[in-house]
């Protein structure tokens, strides 16, 4: 499944963007006065001069944000983090958009896409988001805070927020992170997604197959009892996959299914290899790639795609809870 190549190369900075270090940063705190500081601090010249702020936080979050600025929260676009982010994927479209409605006014951003209670492969794929921030506004127009509450998340997790982030913020104070990677990603984001259960269902496709594979999709989502718009999303991300394997894979591929409490997981495997990092993360004009990808991303509540010249596997998962806050709320922190 190849999705076309892109570029990382670095572009020139202009007079007005932002040091590495100042572009991307990871703020450590260990309580809300901390958080709120560092917050403040980070948002606080840009809305002195009336330029664009965006916060995207975990809702408990939200609601400690609007006490705590309250003279200013109406210059702030909040945003919940549980909607927004719940897919990590999605986060990188979504900023841009924000980043092409304003123009040429320069956007600051927080984003906190990783809390206490999300799962491990959820972790995974925040982390890989946040290392492909640096690749997706190389040229640092644009100002990025990623809070990480040290009190709450495993020590790995906070070893690899100095990894993606070229700046840390430290007791109020930043510096440039010893650890950063320069935007690779590491390598736990990496490691072989687990085997699907023996009781998974399977089924090799090819291009005659596209329109049944649609139907044996529908009706195993209808039997897991899903509601009828959420079972046309899953058809709809599953047909976006597998048609873009048989366009550029060695034809066929495979098709796997399984269930479990809390979730419903597709999963393609296919002899292609994706060789652009932020394929599926940016919204493409029709024709140039990576569309495909990009809607999945939008239609399913966690995409893990591991891919390299042997092949790629993409596993889709969709949550079956209907209240985004029993999945991904538990374990967030500072919800007093």
């Amino acid at each position: 499944m190849s999705t076309g190549t892109g570029s990382n190369r670095n572009v020139a900075v202009r007079a007005d963007t932002f040091a590495p270090m100042e572009a991307h940063q990871a703020l450590f705190y260990r309580d809300s006065d901390e958080y709120l500081a560092g917050i403040s601090a980070f948002i606080e010249p840009a809305l002195e001069r009336d330029e664009p702020v965006a916060v995207a936080v975990p809702a408990p979050k939200l609601r400690l944000l609007r006490a705590g600025l309250a003279a200013r929260a109406a210059q702030i676009e909040l945003l919940d983090m549980f909607e927004l982010g719940h897919n990590p994927a999605r986060i990188i479209s979504a900023v841009q958009s924000m980043i092409d409605r304003h123009g040429a006014r320069p956007l600051r951003y927080v984003g906190e896409p990783i809390w206490s209670g999300r799962s491990p492969g959820e972790i995974r794929e925040a982390t890989r988001h946040e290392a492909l921030i640096n690749l997706a506004w190389p040229s640092g127009e644009t100002r990025i805070l990623c809070p990480y509450d040290v009190a709450s998340l495993d020590d790995q997790v906070l070893e690899d927020a100095h990894r993606t982030h070229p700046g840390v913020v430290h007791d109020g104070r930043l510096t440039a992170s010893e650890a950063y990677s320069g935007g690779a990603v590491p390598t736990g984001c990496e490691q072989a997604l687990a085997d699907p259960p023996s009781a998974s269902e399977a089924r090799r496709f090819e291009l005659d197959d596209l329109g049944r594979l649609r139907s044996w999709v529908s009706d195993r989502v209808t039997a897991a009892g899903v509601d009828t718009e959420h079972a046309e999303k899953l058809v709809i991300a599953v047909n976006e996959l597998t048609t873009n394997t048989i366009k550029h894979a060695d034809t066929h591929g495979f098709l796997r299914f399984w269930q479990t409490p809390d979730e419903l997981i597709f999963q393609i495997e296919d002899s292609g290899h994706i060789a652009d990092p932020l394929a599926g993360r940016r919204r493409q004009a029709p024709g140039r790639g990576g569309l495909g990808l990009w809607m999945v991303n939008q239609l399913c509540d966690l995409v893990e795609v591991r891919t390299s010249a042997a092949g790629t596997t993409i596993r889709m998962h969709s949550r079956l809870a209907t209240s985004p806050g029993a999945r991904f709320g538990d374990g967030v922190g500072l919800a007093a």
